[in-house]
């Protein structure tokens, strides 16, 4: 390892324009707006119906619950979704109990702050992925300012939890018609970045924005299909052979077929056959097709670490997040505001990985919110026609927060800005003036006392885990080089050892990438992490032919694997 001297740290200008820059729509972003609108719709009709819609707040907590998981596996999502329905109804149970016992606006306040800090720091540890703690947090922290008493609390529970069992089953619904979507999706993106990094690195202009790029692809297909940890199907089994010929080509673009890898991507997209991956020439059932799966089965029989290891490192996130909730509540307060739950959840939807980040999103928060509340004012006419009118701009809003936040965060504000403002005429109409007078307000105060506490709780120790995870990869390496320069070095241990080292790559960029956004803290070795993944990626690429994966280029085969439907 070099022994390079640290980078100064230098000072990083805040980002303005570009962190309003549209990118482009997730490929499946109909699925979560689809599905919201499915989870929202027939509870907040059947309210309608009854005549009872000042209850729909308590459903449409459990019905927001469909908003979660869709990139994992059917398997997992069951599982992950039950969580977040169990974790919103607790959060609820805990804000409509203090509701019952207390009135004091401080008191809720802080109760807020502390299970938005709670809910951010599971949600991370847990990698629950988009919208992550905010829903959570709007459902916990708008309750706790809603008049309760205990004797109502079992029965807007009971509401919550009716709610939120239908998302469940909106959420697995699709399961039975595409079995495999989640996984087909996570492998074809890794296909396609893959084939990206292996064109420019052919036409000698190799770019680190993409080869980082490409490899975080592969290593969250890799998440996605070890989510699922029930025996593999003959279809898993033929994607993960997909993931391990774009983690080869990582390697070693320079022997790999871009348009090979677009056409499996192309392919896997689709609901058809998997590609065959392997020489025609080699069996599928012979040994060296099965060598390139003994790494994964292994990795798959390794039980995840516990959750009380990965909650100590976001411990400055969560304090983060706990004052600065917890401040923007108390000004908004001393400003006067009815509603300062709406500055605690702004502050709360502040915080990401590290302060560079954090105000990127406070800038796209404030102007998504300030175009939203015109975008409510200009509805409300419409929405205030009655109930049904009501019930029907909700679920237009949700359709379209959903759609349009993939591009860029502002841009979904602009829909959930009037969203959460015609939640607070389900109980009844209000002043339009006021409404929209407090939201700009609060959320001014949000952005602002929330980005003031990031810079007050700095993350000290992210240069510490720099320096962990330059750690891990010369150790990876090391390993990984002993056993292909090894004659006798099984195909087991390489595929470990391999998968190892990839891994370990990913971490290091991802660390180091979160640690160069902090500010106060020493100068990070920039130099260092470059060397070490420089000579991370040529150790892949000998480890990849000591294993034999590299593609024979006379092959192109078309022959493909027979779906299995079973889930």
């Amino acid at each position: 390892m070099s022994s390079a001297t640290p980078t100064p740290a230098r000072v990083r200008r805040l980002p303005v324009v570009g962190a309003l820059r549209l990118g482009r729509p997730s490929d499946v972003w109909f699925k979560p707006a689809l599905s919201v609108v499915a989870a929202v719709a027939p509870p907040s009709l059947l309210l309608v119906a009854l005549g009872r819609l000042d209850l729909a707040a308590y459903t449409m907590a459990g019905s927001l619950c469909a908003l979660y998981a869709h990139h994992r596996p059917y398997a997992a999502r069951a599982k992950v979704l039950a969580w977040v329905v169990l974790g919103m109804l607790g959060g609820l149970a805990v804000a409509l109990v203090t509701a019952s016992l207390t009135r004091n606006a401080v008191v809720l306040v802080t109760v807020g702050a502390l299970l938005a800090a709670v809910q951010k720091a599971v949600c991370d540890a847990t990698r629950v992925g988009p919208p992550a703690h905010v829903i959570l947090t709007f459902v916990s922290s708008a309750t706790l300012f809603v008049p309760q008493t205990l004797g109502q609390v079992p029965g807007h529970l009971a509401l919550a939890a009716a709610a939120g069992a239908w998302a469940w089953l909106v959420g697995m619904a699709p399961a039975p018609l595409r079995p495999h979507g989640p996984e087909r999706r996570a492998t074809a993106q890794a296909l396609h970045t893959a084939a990206v990094y292996a064109e420019t690195a052919r036409g000698g202009e190799e770019s680190a924005g993409a080869r980082s790029a490409a490899y975080a692809a592969v290593h969250a297909a890799w998440q996605t299909l070890l989510a699922a940890r029930n025996r593999p199907s003959t279809t898993r089994r033929a994607l993960e052979r997909l993931v391990v010929r774009a983690e080869v080509a990582l390697a070693a673009p320079a022997d790999t077929d871009p348009a090979r890898l677009r056409a499996w991507a192309d392919a896997v997209c689709g609901s058809g056959r998997v590609p065959r991956t392997g020489d025609p020439r080699r069996d599928e059932g012979s040994l060296g097709e099965r060598d390139e799966l003994v790494g994964v089965a292994a990795e798959r029989a390794v039980a995840p670490r516990p959750l009380w290891s990965r909650l100590g490192p976001l411990a400055p996130l969560a304090v983060r997040t706990a004052l600065g909730c917890a401040l923007a509540g108390y000004v908004s307060l001393a400003l006067g505001a009815d509603r300062p739950y709406w500055a605690l959840v702004t502050a709360a939807s502040l915080y990401q990985a590290n302060l560079t980040l954090t105000w990127s999103r406070a800038v796209q928060r404030v102007v998504g919110n300030l175009v939203g509340v015109l975008l409510f004012a200009a509805v409300t006419p419409v929405a205030r026609l009655g109930p049904l009118a009501l019930v029907l701009c909700i679920l237009a809003c949700n359709f379209g927060a959903e759609a349009l936040i993939g591009r860029n965060y502002w841009l979904g504000s602009v829909c959930v800005t009037p969203l959460a403002l015609l939640v607070t005429e389900l109980p009844g109409y209000q002043p339009t003036g006021e409404l929209v007078t407090d939201r700009v307000v609060d959320t001014l105060v949000g952005a602002l006392v929330g980005f003031a506490a990031a810079l007050a709780v700095t993350d000290r120790r992210a240069g510490r885990r720099v320096e962990r995870a330059l750690t891990a990869v010369d150790r990876a390496r090391e390993r990984a080089a002993r056993l292909a320069a090894g004659p006798a070095s099984t195909p087991a241990a390489l595929e470990a050892a391999r998968r190892g080292l990839a891994a370990a790559v990913v971490d290091l960029r991802a660390t180091a990438d979160a640690a160069a956004g902090e500010w106060w803290q020493r100068a990070l070795p920039q130099e260092r992490v470059v060397l070490a993944e420089q000579a991370a990626h040529r150790t892949l690429a000998a480890t990849v032919r000591r294993q034999g994966l590299l593609p024979d280029p006379g092959t192109t085969s078309t022959q493909t694997h027979t779906e299995d439907t079973s889930p």
